[in-house]
């Protein structure tokens, strides 16, 4: 079986606060995907996902709590957690410019990969604690805000107890992404005292890479995708979405495209028999990492799906994003 792990990026937006929008709406339209049409944040993800006997990863993003307070983090870990899903940790170190006490002495960043081996150790531990006293379980694994990580992240880890990193997602290496990994690099690995599960994703058009995200990726990629790594017995593909996804840019409708994706992803993860969903606590590093096995293969890249993707992305764009409004 090909394990396929639906991962949700789930954060407030540092660049509503930026703007003055408060915690309370941040938190609506952020985390509830909350629009005039309805919600289709996070509880709707599970409720898509619950419907297909399938589960999802949460990475969430506590740092917020920085800048809030920790109050409202227990209003996103418990839901997940209590409807057996797996909450794992993510940081945006953005926030960081806005902390009333910064555990790093008021250094700032965009990145993780922006601090010294010490400060991210320090930043680390502080948002672990901050999940667990929230409700979370014991955290296993950990995405990079930005997949803004590099090797000093992965040793900061291993040194903190958790066992896997999912930050490397391959258009990003080398740029906010410094993890020493080439974008060849498919399957997981074991680096610096943790094991690395990259981002799955297909070969676009040339030497390009498009990650295996719900915005980023057709219907029909996606699943191409997900065939592609279960006929070639991956042991693990990775899918990416965040919290807030469904919604148009401007925050104020659904993006029915997306929304439609999505869906197409359960819909064809629950169908295939060599498929099924699973979270970092079950993953099997040893399993998962192959040893000397020869590296996993990406989907090659199609034209005719490329371009099918451009038209469907350009009228999605005309459909939901025009005329964007002021949040």
């Amino acid at each position: 079986m090909t394990k396929i792990l639906i991962t949700v990026d789930t954060e407030l937006s540092a660049r509503f606060h930026h703007l003055g929008i408060g915690r309370d709406q941040n938190f609506a339209s952020s985390i509830l995907g909350r629009c005039s049409a309805g919600d289709f944040g996070i509880a709707w993800q599970m409720d898509q996902m619950e419907r297909r006997g399938l589960s999802g990863i949460f990475f969430i993003d506590p740092l917020p709590a920085l800048v809030y307070g920790e109050a409202w983090l227990a209003d996103v870990v418990g839901p997940v957690v209590a409807r057996g899903h797996e909450v794992q940790l993510h940081i945006h170190t953005e926030w960081l410019a806005w902390a009333k006490d910064s555990p790093v002495e008021g250094r700032t960043g965009q990145n993780l990969a922006d601090f010294s081996y010490e400060d991210q150790h320090v930043l680390l531990g502080v948002a672990a604690a901050l999940l667990v006293c929230a409700g979370a379980p014991q955290l296993t694994a950990f995405r990079a805000g930005n997949y803004g990580a590099d090797d000093n992240s992965l040793r900061a880890l291993a040194s903190l107890g958790l066992r896997w990193d999912s930050s490397v997602n391959a258009p990003y290496l080398g740029t906010t992404c410094r993890i020493g990994l080439e974008t060849d690099q498919v399957s997981a690995v074991a680096r610096h005292g943790i094991v690395e599960l990259p981002v799955g994703g297909i070969h676009d058009s040339g030497k390009r890479i498009r990650p295996a995200q719900v915005c980023a990726l057709s219907a029909r990629e996606m699943s191409d995708a997900l065939n592609h790594a279960a006929a070639g017995a991956h042991p693990a593909f990775v899918v990416v979405t965040h919290s807030f996804e469904m919604l148009s840019r401007d925050r104020q409708r659904p993006n029915g495209s997306v929304i439609a994706r999505f869906e197409a992803m359960c819909d064809a993860i629950a169908a295939h028999p060599a498929m099924t969903t699973t979270g970092f606590a079950a993953l099997d590093p040893v399993a998962v990492a192959q040893g000397g096995a020869p590296q996993p293969s990406r989907l090659r890249p199609n034209r005719l799906r490329t371009y099918a993707r451009i038209a469907e992305q350009a009228l999605a764009t005309w459909r939901y994003d025009r005329q964007l409004r002021p949040v």
